[in-house]
């Protein structure tokens, strides 16, 4: 194993990121990066963003609707809260796909709305195999919120309403720390295999189950970074659903075009050897 810096095209990289290679690996070396490059991502994404000519606007859009879809199924079923919540973030890198290939084509001068719909053409295989694995991580994780609710509400199920005032109330902490641990192991799971491997996968046409090791690789050699990076989408999210889900029009357009500059920061390319 030995370390060197190299940014993009053969430049010095930021001393907030460090290339470890390994030569007897398959895969392509890894970056170690500073605990907030999540921020640079942002700035970078926020660029395009601005430079795409509002093709991001539709994606911007897509999420928007997502997210209006997903408040009015959560009115009548509060016990899949956090599987529901699952398969917006489930769903977001899928759709986010577009975003990707719009950063990618920035960085080649080319870029176009039409194209980036069709990027993962020739690749559905590879993106079949994630989705299915999220699909059957959401569906294990929707069964177990409703296990989680029928313990605790053996009396019926509470609305909405009620069941947010009661988050906030504390009244019931035996409830919250199993929901909340139950989300988070199911919630680091979705982040751990998605977080590069989608960009990976149209960057390179890498297949689904290598590009899940890396994404989970990447993120061990990375924690602290992929901590700040998983709390700024967290937030991200909530500040969408807070605003009555119009900020989803920028805000995850954005956090598209910054997953793109995290996989170009933290996955390396054979030239690094």
């Amino acid at each position: 194993m030995a370390d060197q810096t190299q940014g993009r095209g053969g430049d010095s990289a930021p001393p907030d990121i460090t290339t470890v290679i390994d030569n007897e690996a398959v895969f392509p070396p890894l970056r170690r990066i500073g605990m907030f490059r999540p921020l640079v991502w942002l700035k970078l994404g926020w660029q395009d963003f601005r430079a795409s000519g509002g093709s991001s606007i539709f994606y911007g859009v897509c999420f928007a609707a997502m997210g209006l879809v997903l408040q009015l199924v959560l009115n009548n079923a509060p016990e899949y809260l956090s599987a529901l919540t699952c398969g917006f973030l489930l769903v977001g890198p899928l759709l986010a796909l577009g975003l990707y290939d719009i950063s990618r084509r920035l960085e080649n001068a080319r870029s176009g709305l039409l194209d980036s719909v069709f990027s993962m053409q020739g690749r559905w295989s590879n993106i079949g195999v994630l989705a299915l694995v999220l699909a059957v991580i959401m569906m294990v994780w929707a069964r177990a919120s409703l296990v989680i609710f029928a313990l605790f509400y053996n009396k019926g199920m509470p609305t909405m309403q009620h069941f947010l005032a009661q988050l906030f109330s504390l009244n019931n902490l035996e409830f919250l720390a199993v929901y909340i641990c139950i989300g988070f192991v199911f919630a680091s799971l979705v982040f751990a295999i998605s977080w590069v491997s989608i960009p990976l996968m149209l960057d390179r046409d890498t297949d689904a189950i290598t590009a899940m090791i890396i994404s989970c690789v990447a993120l061990f050699i990375n924690v602290p970074a992929t901590m700040v990076w998983s709390g700024l989408i967290i937030a991200s999210v909530v500040v969408g659903f807070m605003s009555w889900n119009i900020g989803f029009l920028v805000i995850m357009p954005i956090i598209g075009h910054a997953t793109w500059h995290a996989y170009k920061d933290v996955v390396g390319t054979e030239a690094d050897r």
